[in-house]
């Protein structure tokens, strides 16, 4: 009896503290690690770079506890293409998802192109961070927005609470008609549910888990709790952003509600934080000034995103980065930090970023890409602050090295086909230096050309017959 629970005691003590038994080898100490993706939260949606609209205290706290970076980037400025590039470490021409739904977005008569057509399902063929995770010995757990596939547990995923194809909830409030996901009692809030789940979960089993947090949060429809929502009217925002305020503060609630959590599970020492968004705000909702655009947007508020890394006793408390960073850097850098090498032919677009979570600074002088070679309607017309009021985006690439960011619009004429921005005499990208800069703007679009075709990147030419100037 003494040997039987001895032997769970032991079990428990492991589990609590993040080790790993692996078959046929001894305990590792590979850390646990969550990964909160936040569904359209914004750069300027939270009090990290200067937003006060809303209150975010955990967010600051788990801030203090770990490195901000200044210039992170999700790899594409809409939900699914964005999840595809982190979960597989690839570029979007490599996987082919570059939207959500159909690349025909927006009324024909206003297409200039045929776009290229886009793929909505994540092959299976694809390893993803989960896959490479799940061979390292870790729990993989997905609890939330998947919208990548039918099920994720086909994809490196042991567990699946929440995750279908679909790109929003029915309802923030149970009954939730999700089929993944048991219903609450009635009025239960869906991100408050998801943060239960996730703390079970870190509980179950003697292996080190990896849990992917994506709350549907704060994606639409726009529901707060009530007494959030009258707080913020009370402060006099507008209802559209006081409901969306509500469901800010939430989140960053239950983000405390997980820390709590971590703490009295004796399990924060040994956990790896990625905290960070799929996107960019909506603009219209909320707006993203001093950056230009929101979601759907290659503008720097469409594609810069909230990160905060926290590994205590290995991630200096309170630290900050500038380095250009990107979600497709998550997969390799989390495979260095457990010494794990990916799989045989593995392509991985992103680089290791972990000595710079350790202190050692890292040259910013690379060169991060984006590609849409589709189309995506506008929002509100001039509120989304994109390039017209038609689309946020038009099919075109953009990259950005050092300080230069350029941009190519597929639809224009050579000479008005690119922009370029220094964007640190101008962040907000409002003006262009094209034609200031010609030697810098040679040296990039060549860099951008020679990119796309090694990625075999599709630039669409057909011109759309229904087009109507």
């Amino acid at each position: 009896m003494f040997r039987i629970w001895f032997s769970l005691f032991f079990s428990s003590l492991l589990s609590f503290n993040g080790y790993a038994p692996k078959p046929g080898s001894t305990l590792k100490t590979n850390p646990n690690i969550l990964l909160i993706n936040v569904d359209d939260l914004g750069y300027m949606d939270t009090e990290l770079y200067g937003n006060h609209d809303f209150d975010t205290p955990n967010i600051l706290k788990l801030t203090a506890e770990g490195m901000i970076f200044t210039q992170a980037y999700a790899s594409a400025a809409n939900c699914a293409p964005s999840r595809a590039c982190m979960l597989s470490g690839q570029y979007t021409p490599r996987h082919g998802i570059y939207t959500v739904g159909s690349s025909e977005r927006g009324k024909s008569k206003d297409r200039k192109l045929i776009p290229t057509k886009n793929t909505t399902t994540l092959a299976d063929s694809v390893i993803t961070l989960a896959e490479e995770l799940q061979r390292a010995g870790y729990r993989t757990i997905t609890i939330g927005k998947w919208h990548l596939s039918d099920d994720p547990t086909t994809q490196g995923f042991d567990v699946n609470i929440g995750g279908t194809h679909a790109g929003h909830p029915k309802s923030y409030f149970s009954p939730y008609q999700n089929p993944n996901l048991s219903d609450g009692p009635e009025g239960e809030y869906l991100t408050d549910r998801l943060t239960d789940e996730a703390i079970n979960q870190m509980t179950v089993g003697t292996r080190p888990f990896f849990l992917y947090l994506p709350y549907f949060a704060v994606h639409t429809p726009l529901q707060g709790k009530e007494k959030l929502v009258e707080k913020y009217l009370e402060q006099g925002l507008e209802e559209k952003t006081a409901e969306y305020a509500a469901m800010v503060e939430n989140m960053d609630t239950n983000l405390g509600k997980i820390l709590g959590a971590l703490d009295s599970l004796n399990l924060r020492k040994n956990t790896l934080i990625i905290f960070t968004s799929d996107n960019g705000g909506i603009a219209a909702i909320h707006s993203q000034h001093p950056l230009r655009g929101g979601k759907g947007s290659y503008y720097e508020g469409g594609v810069r995103v909230p990160l905060i890394v926290s590994w205590p006793g290995h991630i200096e408390l309170g630290s900050q980065s500038d380095l250009p960073v990107s979600n497709i850097d998550f997969y390799p850098t989390l495979l260095s930090v457990i010494k794990q090498k990916p799989a045989t032919g593995k392509i991985l677009d992103g680089i290791d970023i972990s000595p710079e979570w350790m202190g050692q600074k890292m040259e910013n002088d690379r060169t991060l890409y984006w590609h849409f070679p589709v189309y995506l309607q506008a929002y509100s017309g001039a509120k989304d602050d994109s390039r017209g009021i038609l689309f946020r985006t038009r099919p075109g690439s953009t990259l950005r090295q050092g300080k230069w960011k350029l941009h190519q619009y597929f639809e224009d004429e050579p000479d008005m086909a690119y922009e370029l921005y220094d964007l640190e005499a101008d962040p907000g990208e409002r003006n262009n230096i094209i034609q200031k800069q010609p030697e810098m703007a040679k040296k990039l679009k060549r860099k951008l050309l020679d990119w796309r075709k090694n990625v075999r990147a599709p630039v669409p030419a057909e011109r759309n017959p229904e087009y109507q100037p």
